[in-house]
């Protein structure tokens, strides 16, 4: 015999409330519309469901088990409708974020871990990739917004962005380098170093390169190249290896103060790091509340790595 499962849940809410009228406002319904429903649920059955002339109604026990049945759909149903609850204004779900190593590793990881102490009900699934790939994936709809430095995006590409920090390179290398000792180091005393490359296909390979060439060197002298974050800064740790890197990454390694920027200013990139979607991407309320955690959260970074950039490199 098949049984209507909602017929089951107001059996369970009635058991649960002690009386039809107290069920029946449990679940939001009227109560003669519940007391024809156990009626007709044990004409069906041809058992009674509850013990007559008991008050607050007490259920036999063919009608507690049965019950016991509905309560489980009950408390599925209330889960679902507080998901539902949830989901409407951001404090669950998941967001699809993918972004460039370097920036997903050293700042935007940290941001994830603080927004989910005040959403631990959303889910974050990160992915990494440099802007064609990004691209590529949120108009596929693998990811929801991207995180990467761009230049310009041509018209009519459906993506739209939100700038979050200008672009500023500098030149990185561990905190006991010898060129710190020198007052003012020259571009000639970087070409006397070796040099560590980005990772194929990082923007920042190319400003690497044009800085090199800009220095007056005839061929690029690259000891260690492709690296991880975590692994370039353990490269740079042990060894008097330079390296080309965005002063947000080397601000995000101060604490540990095992790196940091040579008091040189080097040319800046025509890009800015920026939160990249679809224009026409479905509305999720959990990716709205995170993006703007994001840019808020890059907000205060932005006036703290000024305020470093001046005090601490280009202010020695």
């Amino acid at each position: 015999m098949k049984l209507d499962e909602r017929h089951l849940m107001q059996l369970a809410a009635v058991v649960k409330a002690g009386g039809v009228t107290e069920g029946a406002a449990l679940l939001g319904m009227a109560q003669p519309a519940v007391s024809r429903t156990l009626s007709m649920l044990e004409k069906r059955l041809g058992e009674p469901l509850f013990i007559k002339g008991r008050r607050p109604l007490q259920p036999t026990p063919f009608g507690l088990s049965l019950a016991e049945h509905g309560l489980v759909m009950l408390a599925a149903s209330r889960k679902a409708s507080d998901l539902v609850d949830s989901f409407r204004v951001g404090r669950s779900g998941t967001v699809r974020v993918g972004g460039t190593p370097f920036f997903m590793d050293a700042l935007i990881a940290q941001l994830c871990a603080e927004f989910q102490q005040t959403h631990p009900d959303v889910r974050i699934d990160q992915s990494y990739g440099y802007f064609p790939d990004l691209r590529a994936a949120l108009k596929a709809d693998q990811i929801d917004i991207a995180i990467c430095p761009i230049d310009i995006l041509d018209e009519g590409s459906g993506l739209e962005f939100q700038q979050i920090l200008p672009g500023r390179n500098v030149i990185a290398c561990r905190s006991t380098h010898p060129l710190l000792l020198k007052r003012r180091p020259q571009p000639s005393h970087l070409l006397e170093y070796p040099w560590i490359a980005p990772p194929p296909g990082s923007p920042l390979l190319a400003d690497l390169r044009a800085l090199l060439l800009s220095f007056g060197a005839t061929e690029l002298k690259i000891r260690y190249s492709g690296g991880s974050l975590m692994g370039v800064i353990n490269y740079l740790k042990a060894a008097d290896a330079l390296t080309v890197m965005p002063h947000s990454v080397v601000f995000a390694q101060r604490k540990e103060k095992a790196i940091t920027a040579l008091p040189i200013t080097i040319p800046h990139p025509e890009r800015a790091l920026a939160i990249l979607k679809r224009t026409d991407a479905p509305r999720s309320p959990a990716v709205d509340h995170f993006a703007g955690f994001i840019r808020t959260g890059f907000e205060s970074l932005r006036h703290l790595i000024k305020r470093h950039e001046e005090a601490v490199i280009w202010g020695q």
